[in-house]
C-alpha cells in the first residue's frame, strides 16, 4: 500500500500525513475544526515557525477558502507549547 503524503501550507515541506496537524472546514456547515470530519483540509507542521507564518499570512484561511476563528489558532499554540508534536490533533 502506498503511503499518504501531504504538504505543509506554511513551509511547503512534503511528509507523511501522520507528521502533520490537520485542520478541516467541514462540509456543509463550513465550521473549522481540528482533525475530525470530511471537507476541505489543510495540513501544517507542528513547528513554531510554520504556525507563526500560517497565522501571520492567513495561509489557513486561504487554503480552507474561509475564515479561521482565533480559537483554532489558540488550540494549535496550546498543543505546540505542551509538547504534543508527535500527536495529531
Amino acid at each position: 500500500m502506498k503511503p499518504n503524503y501531504r504538504r505543509c501550507i506554511s513551509c511547503r515541506q512534503v511528509n507523511l500525513k501522520q507528521e502533520f496537524w490537520r485542520i478541516v472546514r467541514v462540509f456543509p456547515s463550513g465550521k473549522v475544526q481540528l482533525d475530525q470530519g470530511m471537507g476541505r483540509s489543510a495540513y501544517i507542521c507542528p513547528q513554531e515557525s510554520c504556525l507563526q507564518a500560517a497565522q501571520k499570512k492567513n495561509r489557513l484561511g486561504r487554503s480552507l477558502h474561509g475564515a479561521v476563528p482565533d480559537t483554532v489558532y489558540q488550540t494549535l499554540w496550546q498543543r505546540l507549547n505542551h509538547g504534543d508534536r508527535q500527536d495529531r490533533i
